[in-house]
């Protein structure tokens, strides 16, 4: 098979960055967003390789992780760690008896749960997370917010009007395959083909490997259901009614989803921080590709047609933003406002102590009429809510109000 041509990640500078000022670095993100790749392109001329998907070193590494380590001394890039989450407690050793030393360990994952609860355990403090998608819109096109400018692109005026110079037609096309690097890179591929087998093949090694799910068939019928939910409150109760489950399992499947980067979960936003939570939320996921695939859209024109136009966007939107957070090494606090009277507002950003609200509108000529859920909340939050942005399909970035802009979805 034809090697892909590397492309710039955002998360290159954020590595680089904290492999000089922390012991260990971890990445973790979803099966095939290209952590291997992107490690071994920065990191692979000084630090020596290792991946657990190869069953004999992960025998080694469960069975005798110390010798694993004699073997393969740090500087060390450990690949899968989360076949062998026991073998942090001997990377903490080591790390402990060279505390001036930094880059000595950088670990990647694809399950959250195990590798979390390792670092927990044993690299609290020594160690810099971090999360890689896939790909942005903005690495797909050749222009990664290298320089984190990013931000500016999207929350200052004038920066970068036209965008990363990307038509409504490819932003479709875009959405439609999704952001992992295989099918994305390679325009001659059956995308639809490695879509399914992408699903299999997580359900597969990585759900398999959870003692939460039984029958991945149920399973299987649960991610297909939450699709067709992506971008609505959910309600786990009817949910788990549609599928025959229990209210408990669909919650803790939900998890797992999160767990291995595949969805993302915003809450509403309250004041009061105990309301966030009790609050229904809303359940998205990460790669439209794999959300195309799962609600069967077969061609790109079909994006933006039928009842799943509007969530599909608004999800390619929040991909979006979730990236350009996680791609610096930020947490993204991302919520949704709605009120009991139906007003609401797709994303509110809290970013500086201020709120920035933001909506996905699937429309190529915004007008004035689409701020005004933006202005209501505006001015109800007065002075600690900032200037409004409506991410559309426009060609360039243009006021619609006097505190709203529309953003073509390419800008940042």
């Amino acid at each position: 098979m034809k090697t892909l041509a590397y492309h710039e990640r955002t998360l290159e500078r954020v590595i680089r960055s904290a492999a000089k000022q922390f012991p260990a670095l971890i990445i973790t993100g979803p099966r095939q967003s290209g952590k291997t790749t992107l490690v071994r392109k920065l990191l692979g001329a000084t630090h020596k390789y290792v991946t657990l998907d190869d069953p004999i070193l992960r025998e080694q590494a469960t069975g005798d992780p110390r010798l694993l380590l004699d073997r393969f001394p740090p500087p060390l890039i450990l690949d899968e760690i989360q076949y062998a989450p026991g073998l942090l407690n001997y990377v903490k050793m080591d790390i402990d008896q060279h505390r001036n030393d930094t880059g000595r360990y950088i670990i990647t994952g694809s399950q959250k749960f195990a590798l979390m609860q390792g670092v927990t355990e044993s690299l609290a403090g020594r160690t810099a997370i971090l999360s890689l998608l896939s790909m942005s819109l903005g690495e797909l096109s050749g222009h990664p917010d290298s320089n984190g400018s990013g931000m500016d692109r999207l929350f200052n005026s004038g920066k970068n009007a036209a965008g990363l110079g990307l038509d409504p037609g490819s932003i479709l096309r875009a959405i439609h395959t999704g952001g992992f690097p295989e099918p994305a890179l390679t325009p001659q591929m059956d995308q639809r083909l490695w879509h399914s087998s992408y699903v299999q093949t997580y359900l597969e090694r990585d759900v398999r490997s959870l003692r939460a799910v039984a029958d991945l068939g149920d399973f299987q019928r649960f991610i297909f259901s939450l699709a067709h939910r992506t971008g609505s409150l959910i309600n786990f109760s009817d949910l788990a009614r549609d599928l025959g489950i229990t209210m408990k399992t669909a919650k803790a499947w939900t998890s797992i989803l999160e767990a291995s980067g595949q969805v993302f979960t915003i809450r509403p936003f309250f004041t009061n921080l105990g309301q966030r939570l009790v609050k229904r939320p809303k359940i998205y996921f990460l790669d439209t590709g794999i959300l195309a695939y799962l609600l069967d859209i077969i061609e790109p024109a079909q994006v933006v047609q039928g009842m799943h136009g509007g969530p599909m966007f608004e999800t390619a939107v929040l991909g979006q933003l979730v990236r350009l957070f996680l791609h610096r090494g930020e947490i993204p606090r991302i919520y949704f406002w709605r009120t009991s009277a139906g007003h609401e507002v797709d994303f509110i950003i809290e970013r500086d102590n201020q709120l920035i609200p933001v909506e996905a509108k699937l429309t190529a000529t915004p007008s004035p009429k689409h701020a005004v859920a933006i202005e209501r909340l505006q001015n109800l939050f007065g002075s600690r809510a900032g200037k409004g942005f409506l991410v559309c399909l426009c060609t360039r970035r243009f006021p619609l109000t006097r505190n709203v802009e529309a953003v073509p979805l390419g800008a940042f």
